[in-house]
């Protein structure tokens, strides 16, 4: 098995990496590591998870060249606050090794203390597109010097909006500039960007499949209306940390607020909230002293935590993919976990139509029965159950606003 300086990782960065315990590659580090050392473009497939911010910020730490004042050399474009903030925290060991100064900008704080970090010169700049072209039109930077550009969670971009302003900011920056995608898909609006913005890329793809991720048990249960928190705060009680998903702000607020009623420590993070509140909700749910982040799918969307046991469905997604998207906070680098769907009576159809996209095969038994049954293959497993009680088994599974979140 090949290790960081197999792959051609200087030294320097593999001991950085190693003093955090990572030292085997994933499968896309693997794959894209050695391309993007030699300044290729790549377009990567790779779900949210996957080891892409190695796989991507290695390389740039130890290309990168020093910046001057206002004129950053490395771009890194992602969608949500929060992911810009966990993206700088994960390459800043990496940049003190090379002496390289990594700077988060977004959305819902001051704009002095960006423009005096600018003043004073930031090699890797990551950003959110909105934050990022309103310091540009301040001319608190400018992006001609730019010659490493990352364009992440590129399909979540185009959901929320953001490609025109990807491409304006791309656009601004050094014609001969090595171009670097990530996307869990590569269709659609992130095939024409890939088409406008990079040069013959090589293509990489880590499907989510159990060899990485695991495989997490699936449950749908049928719970009536007035029972529904009852029933999570159980849930929350057999597996451990866990990520609630609302379809609204004000249902967010009333989940977190009731189970604190039900004596679990609970947190809400959507986007009628200040950036302070949001840092400091998932901040306390990282470390440990809020069992349950309580979110909306937008807010959500930049949320990258390891360890979570279990995600819940308290409001059925609308479709397969979103349901991918929130479950993936679980199961995450080859570990286990638990992804509970909590069904209105009257929701039995819609129950059945997501289980029928997600593939998890047909003739399923009566909740109430508690059969579990096996969907096609290569897909999650799940059970039936409406009250399935005891030690929840888990294997875990998979997929990501800014500033208007």
């Amino acid at each position: 098995m090949s290790s960081f300086l197999d792959l051609g990782v200087p030294e320097d960065l593999c001991s950085a990496l190693a003093e955090r315990g990572i030292t085997t590659p994933f499968p896309i580090q693997s794959a894209a590591i050695p391309d993007l050392l030699a300044g290729r473009d790549v377009c990567g497939r790779a779900p949210t998870g996957s080891g892409k911010t190695i796989a991507f910020g290695a390389p740039l730490v130890s290309r990168v060249r020093k910046a001057a004042p206002k004129l950053p050399r490395a771009l890194i474009l992602a969608p949500t606050r929060e992911l810009v903030a966990q993206i700088q925290e994960e390459l800043k060991p990496l940049a003190a090794r090379r002496g390289r100064r990594v700077l988060a900008i977004y959305g819902g704080v001051g704009y002095q203390p960006q423009r005096q970090a600018l003043r004073k010169g930031v090699d890797i700049l990551v950003a959110c597109p909105g934050r990022l072209e309103d310091l540009v039109g301040q001319d608190a930077l400018r992006l001609s010097e730019v010659d490493i550009v990352v364009i992440d969670e590129a399909d979540r971009m185009a959901d929320m909006g953001f490609l025109p302003a990807v491409r304006r900011i791309v656009k601004a920056t050094a014609a001969s500039r090595q171009t670097v995608l990530f996307s869990a898909t590569l269709d659609g609006d992130v095939a024409v960007l890939t088409r406008d913005c990079q040069k013959d890329p090589v293509r990489h793809s880590v499907e989510n499949d159990s060899d990485r991720a695991g495989t997490a048990e699936h449950r749908f249960e049928t719970v009536p209306p007035h029972a529904r928190v009852q029933r999570l705060a159980e849930v929350v009680g057999e597996a451990g940390s866990t990520i609630v998903f609302c379809r609204t702000r004000h249902g967010a607020d009333k989940v977190a607020k009731r189970l604190g009623h039900e004596g679990v420590r609970a947190v809400a993070i959507h986007g009628g909230r200040s950036q302070n509140q949001r840092s400091r909700a998932l901040a306390n749910f990282t470390k440990g002293s809020a069992l349950v982040l309580v979110a909306t799918d937008v807010a959500a969307r930049g949320i990258h935590v390891d360890d979570v046991a279990c995600v819940v469905h308290f409001d059925l997604p609308a479709d397969a993919k979103t349901y991918l998207h929130r479950s993936g906070r679980t199961a995450r680098k080859g570990a286990s976990g638990l992804v509970v769907s909590l069904v209105a009576p009257h929701q039995v159809g819609d129950r059945r139509k997501l289980e029928h996209e997600l593939g998890f095969g047909s003739g399923s038994a009566a909740p109430s029965e508690g059969r579990g049954n096996r969907p096609a293959s290569g897909k999650p497993r799940r059970r039936d159950g409406a009250r399935h009680r005891g030690a929840p088994a888990r294997t875990r599974r998979s997929s990501s606003g800014e500033d208007r979140s």
